[in-house]
């Protein structure tokens, strides 16, 4: 090994240009040595990540290796160590993304997991701890690499990636573009672009797209493109806990983070996948002052004893911490349902929401009328279905939450883009300083 030198020692680094923004790169050489990670070639890529941080710059790593070098032993094991000081250091200071290109193993897989986003490639890609060698020796099950961390793996199953794509060139074009919507750091604004899109569009098709039947479903999605620049949004972990919505768009050009129940799967109710994912995609917006905009329509948290006993609990909490920590401006737009805890949790006015809307579909309330007639009228079965008019009439309208001041206004869904857009710029000079602390302590 001596002997063999290799200029570059398996990993490219350097500095350049994206859509005229500074970006510094690091890419894995699996040619060289399987891209194994040696103490020169960490030593590289933590130089390029101490540059972005000193610059105020984003950091893309292009991942392709087979893990430690081996006959490098615990030099190898201290340039993990020393990348992985680097990307917490960097995590909220810089955008962090990660595009896996072929193989990553051992504790080369632990580097994209501590970044903000993580992409794969179907069918080249693969992410895992211990590959299927070890997985036969240690257990004696059979696995290929795709079962055991592909991109359908990570995507859908363990929410590890951000998302997959068909090839490596589409994999670069849609990092381009979701750079667009970030800042270089947390210290800059993201740029206002411009759009031909209309600020006062109103598109009347919202009035009708919520189903007079509660029961129906809709596509949020559909809603959120109807309202954003353009129709376009890129969404984050769209296979992942697909009850929720997450992801980029603009409204009057300024990039905001969406977030969304969806109504088409398991009715957009919380569970555990879903509100972790949603934490942490409200957290980043967060942490780089992207302005949040949440569509709420949830009937509450899954009940069930997978859900309790795998800790919905402390799962659910997250995405509550994360919301009532953010400072960046908040808006929410109830336009169905939003019950119980989970209305609370889902950018709620005692949350510090800035500006809650309504829709004249919404209902606020405790929960659903059917049950919560069962309880109050369970020893009178005559009774419930006059109760259930009655409570129907009472509060499965928005009108008792806003004469509490829990909602600034009823609107029109055709207006709602208006509306958003009128409130993002009043909220460009918003304040607010969270209590002096070393850290928070959020339920992990």
């Amino acid at each position: 090994m001596s002997s063999n030198k290799i200029t570059g020692d398996g990993v490219v680094t350097g500095v350049g240009k994206i859509n005229g923004r500074t970006v510094f790169v690091f890419s894995q050489d699996f040619t060289v040595f399987g891209g194994s990670l040696s103490q020169t070639f960490a030593q590289k890529v933590c130089k390029i990540m101490d540059r972005a941080i000193q610059a105020g710059a984003p950091v893309i790593g292009l991942n392709d290796s087979g893990g430690a070098r081996i006959q490098e032993g615990v030099d190898s094991l201290a340039g993990y160590a020393n990348i992985f000081q680097r990307n917490v250091l960097a995590s909220g200071v810089v955008p962090q993304i990660s595009l896996v290109m072929g193989p990553c193993a051992g504790g080369a897989v632990y580097s994209p997991a501590l970044t903000d986003f993580v992409f794969m490639v179907r069918n080249t890609s693969h992410l895992f701890v211990t590959g299927p060698d070890v997985v036969k020796a240690v257990t004696n099950e059979s696995v290929t690499q795709e079962e055991l961390g592909g991109a359908s793996v990570h995507t859908r199953k363990s929410g590890v990636a951000h998302g997959a794509f068909d090839n490596d060139v589409e994999a670069l074009a849609r990092t381009r573009e979701l750079l667009s919507y970030l800042p270089q750091s947390n210290r800059e604004p993201v740029d206002t672009r411009y759009t031909a899109d209309p600020i006062d569009r109103a598109d009347v098709a919202l009035d009708t797209i919520v189903p007079t039947d509660s029961h129906r479903a809709y596509d949020i999605k559909d809603v959120v493109r109807r309202i954003v620049d353009d129709g376009r949004m890129f969404e984050i972990m769209e296979d992942f806990a697909r009850n929720i919505v997450v992801g980029f768009a603009r409204l009057g050009g300024q990039s905001v983070g969406i977030v969304g129940n969806q109504p088409l799967v398991s009715s957009g109710v919380l569970d555990i996948d879903a509100s972790v994912k949603a934490a942490r995609f409200v957290r980043f917006c967060d942490a780089f002052n992207i302005p949040l905009v949440t569509f709420v329509d949830v009937p509450g948290f899954l009940p069930g004893t997978q859900q309790e006993h795998n800790g919905i609990i402390r799962e659910g909490a997250k995405l509550l911490y994360a919301y009532a920590e953010a400072t960046v401006p908040k808006i929410a737009i109830t336009t169905r349902k939003a019950y119980g805890g989970a209305q609370c949790v889902m950018s709620s006015k005692q949350l510090r929401g800035d500006v809650n809307f309504a829709w004249p579909t919404a209902e606020l309330a405790v929960m659903g009328a059917k049950g919560a007639v069962e309880i109050l009228w369970r020893n009178d079965p005559e009774g419930r279905v006059r109760a259930e008019a009655e409570y129907t009439r009472l509060f499965a309208n928005p009108l008792p939450a806003a004469q509490r001041g829990y909602l600034d206004d009823i609107i029109q869904p055709s207006e709602t883009r208006m509306r958003i857009i009128e409130e993002l710029e009043i909220l460009k000079t918003k304040k607010l300083v969270n209590p002096p602390k070393k850290h928070d302590n959020m339920p992990l």
